[in-house]
């Protein structure tokens, strides 16, 4: 092989060389796009929400589980959409009965709850020579025992007021009836029990 042929041939692998260096190099700056641009593999997915005992999938209630060292007349008192409840308990004196260290369930209307009541009805709990009767009909709110929204069985539960109410339980729709009453806030954690907000007032018999 003659020394121009030989010289021709190392410099075409040269010049290989060199475009093969180039790529590689292309290559690598390319690198760092393409790892911006792929999905993020080590990302941390959110965890499935769950639904709480208690919760209506189509009709949520909002549950407040977590403990407290309140009773559950001050939790009431606390509560700014209990306001009405928590003055007809002072009047009545049943806040001092929800002040004691035995267990209670109470279903607690809403402020919503009582003005709702017809206007007759409401004149006549509010009248003072009425007061042993609305004492009645708070008490027929409460059930002895804690019961939280996934403990309550349907059927008929004594209240305080010595008169039962009837319980449903809507199993599909986690959804909990005392009488016509709908529990709207499940849970809500008591030193001595648990209060369940419902959206109307449960009136006694001898109220119809």
């Amino acid at each position: 092989m003659s020394s121009l042929k030989a010289k021709k041939m190392k410099t075409k692998n040269f010049v290989n060389s060199i475009k093969k260096f180039a790529g590689f190099a292309a290559a690598l700056l390319m690198l760092p796009a393409i790892a911006a641009c792929a999905p993020d593999q080590t990302a941390e997915v959110p965890p499935a929400q769950t639904i709480p005992p208690g919760v209506a999938v189509n009709t949520p209630i909002p549950s407040t589980s977590a403990t407290t060292n309140e009773d559950i007349k001050d939790v009431v008192a606390a509560n700014p959409s209990l306001s009405t409840l928590r003055n007809l308990l002072d009047e009545t004196d049943l806040d001092e009965k929800l002040d004691d260290s035995d267990p209670y369930t109470l279903f607690a209307p809403s402020d919503q709850a009582f003005a709702a009541l017809p206007e007759l009805t409401r004149q006549r709990l509010l009248k003072p020579q009425n007061r042993q009767l609305l004492r009645q009909v708070l008490a027929y709110h409460v059930i002895p025992g804690n019961l939280t929204a996934n403990q309550i069985q349907p059927g008929e539960v004594q209240t305080l007021g010595n008169n039962p109410v009837n319980v449903q339980v809507d199993q599909v729709n986690n959804q909990v009836r005392v009488n016509d009453a709908r529990v709207i806030q499940a849970d809500i954690q008591a030193s001595n029990g648990v209060i369940h907000i419902v959206d109307r007032v449960i009136l006694p018999p001898m109220i119809q």
